[in-house]
């Protein structure tokens, strides 16, 4: 195949559901940024996962899944220090955003899918072989 036609190719609709979440994401990330004055790479590492996806280059699948593992380690840190500090003091476990009690189960369960999600699309056939056409 000539490069000419591997550029035709669409990627697969869950990416493109994940990419158009990745641009959120980075929107909200310059965002942060540029509210905090400051660069911190957990929220900043979404940009080069995104150019690196939608450019289809050699090193996207590999930062893809190195930025899913830096959330999923984010995601257990927190989980971790939310059971110690529930085991201290149970009525100070609680997470609050505009003045509304957010319950835990909920942000769980949308932690849990959010990260499913990412690991399906990373891990999925269709998106190696879609990365693959890219290079």
């Amino acid at each position: 195949m000539n490069k000419l036609s591997t550029e035709n190719i669409k990627p697969p609709r869950r990416l493109i559901i994940l990419m158009t979440f990745y641009v959120f994401l980075s929107i909200l990330a310059l965002l942060r940024s540029y509210s905090i004055q400051g660069i911190d790479l957990f929220t900043i590492g979404v940009i080069p996962v995104l150019f690196g996806l939608v450019k289809r280059t050699q090193w996207a699948g590999m930062v893809f899944k190195i930025y899913l593992g830096i959330q999923t380690l984010a995601a257990l840190a927190l989980t971790t220090t939310a059971v110690i500090a529930y085991q201290i003091t149970p009525e100070d476990v609680k997470v609050e955003f505009n003045g509304i009690n957010l319950p835990i189960p909920a942000i769980a369960l949308t932690i849990t899918m959010v990260l499913g999600f990412q690991y399906w699309v990373a891990f999925s056939q269709k998106t190696k072989a879609y990365l693959q056409q890219g290079c």
